[in-house]
């Protein structure tokens, strides 16, 4: 196969395109380099595979169509995981988020249409969900009340898949993302900030009263069930699916700080704040559709998960380096 990777070199892009690499599928990878944080970071995501040759690499902003329109023809599919990420900071910056997200994901589709791809597969949110559905969320919940801005731009690219499936016949997956992480995880996330300030004895800040929950997905199970989704774009014909792509298993934040605590063999100093605008209370997979269609199904339980998190921290950055290299989110 030859797939464009939209923000290659993110956390997930880059685990990603080592995957389908792997497979010996041929890989043009797309990212701008947002500035959310460091430019280094993505970089070093990128440093595996800048030496394959299955791999080929465009600095590109998909907010400008001159840059994808240099992109070469014959692909057989999309995979779209380019977005501004963020629930808080979409809150400050709306216009960034529909600038990116919704107007990025529509030059993409346009892209398609110009370069005759029909096969596309796109990274939502459990965001979309709210705080209105039921737990487990299904994909057949009213997903009407997002209550970020971000989540709203994930929702609004669901319906322009939606749209463009009815007027052009291009088959489309959206998968809806939960609390994703491992090695290489944005620093900006929950894990990845709260190994820091472990590490450091530096207190983790609790948001309300610890009983908020998350349906943590490690990323090897994440990338697994794009994959399938993929596999099932390409195989089938006129689809239009939603997947949950979650782990079913919610874990309290309080519980989540006692895992970290474990594996860091070092007790955590917490701060308790007031719950943050645009932050759902709990999260919930029901991942039954994607076991069935997809075949999805999770295996890294969260404790392996973070050991496997902590290991590459070690190893791979050291505390001390990865500390300094992410100031601003202490």
């Amino acid at each position: 196969m030859k797939i464009i990777v939209t923000g290659c070199a993110g956390f997930i892009g880059s685990h990603l395109c080592e995957r389908l690499v792997k497979e010996h599928h041929k890989v043009v990878g797309i990212d701008n380099f947002d500035n959310f944080y460091q430019r280094s970071i993505k970089e070093e995501n990128l440093r595996q595979l800048q030496s394959n040759s299955l791999f080929q690499f465009y600095e590109a902003d998909i907010r400008n169509k001159e840059d994808l329109s240099a992109i070469s023809d014959n692909f057989d599919v999309v995979i779209h995981l380019a977005a501004k990420a963020g629930v808080r900071p979409s809150i400050d910056n709306p216009q960034g988020y529909i600038d990116t997200n919704i107007n990025g994901t529509l030059n993409i589709l346009h892209f398609m249409l110009e370069k005759n791809i029909n096969k596309i597969v796109f990274a939502s949110s459990s965001s979309v969900y709210g705080d209105k559905a039921i737990s487990p969320y299904r994909e057949d919940s009213i997903t009407d009340f997002p209550i970020s801005p971000y989540a709203f731009t994930k929702k609004s690219c669901e319906l322009l898949l939606h749209n463009y499936h009815n007027l052009y016949q291009i088959d489309s997956a959206a998968l809806r993302f939960f609390t994703v992480y491992g090695p290489r995880q944005r620093p900006d996330l929950a894990i990845h900030k709260f190994f820091n300030a472990i590490e450091k004895q530096q207190p983790i800040s609790i948001y309300g009263d610890g009983s908020t929950s998350r349906d943590y997905t490690y990323i090897d199970d994440t990338v697994d069930g794009i994959v399938r989704a993929m596999e099932y774009v390409l195989n089938n014909q006129s689809v239009c699916e939603v997947f949950n792509l979650g782990n079913n298993a919610p874990t309290p934040l309080l519980t989540l700080v006692n895992a970290i605590e474990r594996v860091c063999e070092k007790k955590a100093l917490l701060k308790y704040i007031s719950m943050q605008q645009g932050d759902v209370l709990h999260t919930c997979a029901d991942i039954s559709k994607a076991q069935a269609i997809l075949g999805y199904e999770p295996k890294i339980k969260l404790q392996e998960g973070l050991r496997r998190f902590y290991s590459w921290k070690v190893n791979e950055l050291g505390f001390e380096k990865a500390y300094l290299a992410f100031p601003q989110f202490h």
